[in-house]
């Protein structure tokens, strides 16, 4: 009996060595949140360690309906690309996605790699919150030369990136083509005849529609965010925000009064719906001609059956093709580690890169070179015309104070449109208060 005894304790004994000894030469010493590859059984080291777990990274973003199914698509395709890092997604409601984002980065604590508009990094950049990309890019092998110069341009400050582009949107002239026959103003080649291209040239064209095809709206203007439809036309008349020093207001000018009174004489001569929330549904719906919608809605218009669809750039009514733009990012927060960093930057390559041949197919244009020049990029319908679109947008100025400037704008322009001030009034006013943000 004592024999068998001793034999057990031998026996506790040396499994408890085993146990200590394996437990101090378990992954090499690494912690178990690592970046190196994941092991596979056939090139596991010989001293029994584990494979290292993937560093585990979250994305905040702001993509709902369609979108959001494709932003999935391209982290799901991520995660199952490799095992060094796994993506996990938390999406917000767009309207309070910025509050969110501005708490956690001023506390510290938040996503590893988020969305955000490159006309909202400034402020972010300024006061040190986000991570310059540059060195990182390397780490992760990527090259910035593969985005298009002017989507590098619109997040670099300082000579460095801090974000990385994933496209550029903005508007397009969509028309019905049904109702555009009937109004006899259809070419043969399925194009508008617009005739006389100028502001009082648009002008008549609509007045055919509403003469020819009297049950629907000529043009759909988009009232609720009027500063879009206004910055289209505003740009192509040579107009700016700020001055190019971004010192004070540039828009108390002739062109942003003879494009405002051009949409006041819209709505006044019933060539569009003021009272319209919706427009991009009325345009949708078939009850609208024509609409500035933006290249998003390019595979919800295109894709209703019964809905006879055209697209092509807007015309420069008001002399030139600048036209108004906006454009989505990926950042870091500069409170992530290191480690999380270069994971991060590994997503955010996928994300441009292959995930652009995806994000593609939502309407925005990639900024990914390789993925606009391919031919699955290219064979969607109007994606030729939505490049030579994009070699004319005009980005937001880049100033910290941007989101005051645009509030100010927005707010200004509804009163202007719905008359409870004039347009003189509007832009004076308007120019007075953004000089006191730029100088404060």
């Amino acid at each position: 009996m004592v024999g068998k005894k001793r034999w057990v304790n031998m026996l506790l004994t040396a499994l408890a060595v085993m146990l200590v000894l394996a437990g101090c030469s378990g992954n090499n010493g690494k912690p178990a949140n690592t970046s190196s590859p994941s092991p596979t059984a056939s090139n596991s080291g010989s001293d029994g360690g584990e494979a290292s777990q993937p560093v585990e990274i979250t994305f905040w973003n702001l993509f709902g309906g369609g979108e959001g199914d494709f932003v999935d698509q391209i982290v799901s395709g991520f995660n199952e690309s490799q095992k060094e890092v796994t993506v996990k997604t938390l999406r917000l409601e767009s309207n309070e996605y910025y509050a969110k984002f501005g708490t956690a980065l001023a506390s510290g604590k938040g996503p590893d790699v988020a969305v955000a508009h490159a006309d909202r990094l400034a402020p972010f950049v300024k006061a040190g919150q986000l991570s310059p990309l540059d060195e990182l890019a390397g780490q992760a092998d990527f090259n910035f030369t593969e985005i298009t110069d002017a989507n590098v341009e619109s997040v670099s400050y300082d000579s460095k990136p801090y974000a990385v582009p994933l496209d550029t949107h903005f508007h397009m002239f969509y028309y019905n083509k049904d109702l555009l026959e009937q109004a006899g103003l259809l070419n043969e080649d399925g194009t508008p005849k617009f005739g006389e291209i100028s502001p009082e040239g648009f002008k008549q064209f609509l007045s055919e529609i509403k003469s020819k095809v009297p049950d629907v709206t000529p043009f759909g203007v988009n009232t609720p965010y009027f500063h879009e439809p206004f910055y289209n036309l505003y740009y192509q008349a040579g107009g700016s925000i700020l001055t190019d020093d971004l010192s004070q207001s540039a828009l108390n000018n002739e062109n942003a009064l003879n494009v405002l009174n051009f949409y006041l004489d819209l709505y006044d001569q019933g060539l569009s719906d003021i009272n319209d929330k919706t427009p991009w549904d009325t345009f949708h719906s078939g009850k609208a001609a024509t609409w500035f919608g933006g290249v998003w809605e390019a595979g919800w218009h295109l894709g209703e059956e019964g809905l006879n669809v055209g697209i092509t750039s807007i015309p420069p009514f008001f002399g030139s093709e600048s036209h108004w733009s906006g454009s989505h990012t990926l950042v870091i927060p500069e409170y992530v580690t290191d480690e999380k960093k270069v994971a991060a930057m590994k997503f955010m390559k996928y994300f441009t890169m292959e995930g652009g041949k995806v994000w593609g197919q939502a309407g925005h244009v990639p900024a990914g070179k390789a993925v606009i020049a391919s031919d699955e990029y290219l064979s969607q319908p109007y994606r030729d015309e939505f490049i030579k679109s994009q070699q004319t947008v005009k980005y937001a100025p880049k100033t910290d104070q941007y989101n005051a400037i645009d509030t100010v704008v927005k707010e200004v322009l509804q009163g202007i449109i719905f008359k409870t001030i004039t347009p003189e009034e509007g832009l004076k006013g308007m120019e007075k208060e953004i000089n006191e943000i730029v100088q404060n």
